[in-house]
């Protein structure tokens, strides 16, 4: 599927902040939030820094977004993620009513829009969302084997 540049623009932003995670020896994954063409959240995995298991890219960038506009609903806006998001952040953009999520990369142990479950799009909830895949599909995996690649080899030191 092609994508438009503002597509390409914010999922640059997106692997920025993954790149934030990255360098806090955080899985590389960051998200943005945008909403008439302007991001208004944005975050990074954080679960290691804050000793929270909810401390995911996607929660973070919800609350930023949430606090930015002052409602819980983001029904007019989209989330441009560097990974599928899991179950939880699926539930989490369900409930905040985002209208579509862009991601670079399938999940295929966590996925909940596509690898595992489909939660955003099978129409079990009272909304559904629209998701697209594969933008800095690339970029996005290489910096993943990255993260896992220096894992690997602290483990075995």
């Amino acid at each position: 599927m092609l994508f438009d540049e503002l597509n390409y623009k914010f999922m640059s932003a997106a692997l920025q902040e993954a790149e934030k995670a990255l360098e806090q020896n955080e899985v590389p994954v960051g998200a943005v939030i945008v909403h008439n063409d302007k991001i208004i959240g944005k975050g990074y995995n954080q679960t290691e820094r804050l000793k929270d298991p909810t401390a995911h890219a996607e929660m973070i960038a919800v609350t930023a977004a949430s606090n930015n506009l002052g409602d819980w609903r983001l029904n007019e806006c989209d989330i441009y993620v560097t990974l599928e998001p899991c179950v939880m952040c699926t539930g989490a953009l369900l409930a905040a009513r985002i209208r579509s999520i862009y991601f670079s990369e399938y999940d295929p142990k966590f996925g909940a829009c596509g690898s595992l479950y489909n939660i955003a799009e099978e129409g079990k909830y009272n909304h559904t969302i629209k998701t697209y895949s594969g933008i800095y599909s690339f970029e996005s995996k290489e910096l993943l084997k990255q993260f896992f690649s220096m894992v690997r080899k602290e483990n075995l030191n």
